[in-house]
C-alpha cells in the first residue's frame, strides 16, 4: 500500500470545466458538494483506503524559531499554501494507478448548476521512512 496526498486548490492549478467560484454557488450546490466529499470518503473507508481529509479555513499565521523568547508570527503573504490550498485527503492504495483513478472520481464532485467541477486535483506519494541501515 503506498499513501497519496490529494490537494484541493483555492487557485494556482489549471482552471476547472465549471470554474464558478465556490464563493458564487447556492447554499445547495454547496451542500451537494460537500455530501459529495463525505460519500467519497465514506466509500473509501469501507475499501480501507481512506486516511483522513480536512478543508482548511483560509485564516493562518507563519511561525519560526527566533531562538529566544516567543517566536515571531506573521499573517503572510500566504502565496504556497493560504492562498492556494482549500484542502486535502490523504488515500492509502495499492497502486499508482488506483490513486489517480480516485483523483479523477473526486475531481467530478458538484459545483455550480449540479454540474461536475472537474478541478486539478494535486496527487502527491507521501514519502516511505528512508531504510533503516545496520552496522
Amino acid at each position: 500500500m503506498a499513501k497519496y496526498l490529494l490537494l484541493k486548490h483555492y487557485r494556482g492549478a489549471p482552471a476547472s470545466v465549471n470554474d464558478v467560484p465556490m464563493d458564487r454557488w447556492t447554499p445547495e450546490e454547496v451542500s451537494a458538494h460537500m455530501q459529495y466529499m463525505r460519500d467519497f470518503a465514506a466509500r473509501l473507508e469501507e475499501t480501507g483506503e481512506f486516511v483522513d481529509s480536512r478543508a482548511l479555513s483560509p485564516e493562518g499565521v507563519f511561525v519560526r524559531h527566533d531562538g529566544q523568547g516567543r517566536p515571531p508570527v506573521t499573517d503572510g503573504p500566504f502565496a504556497e499554501t493560504k492562498d492556494l490550498i482549500a484542502g486535502w485527503m490523504v488515500i492509502d492504495v495499492e497502486s499508482y494507478e488506483r490513486a489517480l483513478e480516485l483523483a479523477g472520481e473526486l475531481s467530478a464532485a458538484p459545483g455550480a448548476d449540479g454540474r461536475p467541477v472537474q478541478e486539478w486535483l494535486e496527487l502527491r506519494p507521501l514519502l516511505t521512512d528512508p531504510p533503516s541501515t545496520t552496522e
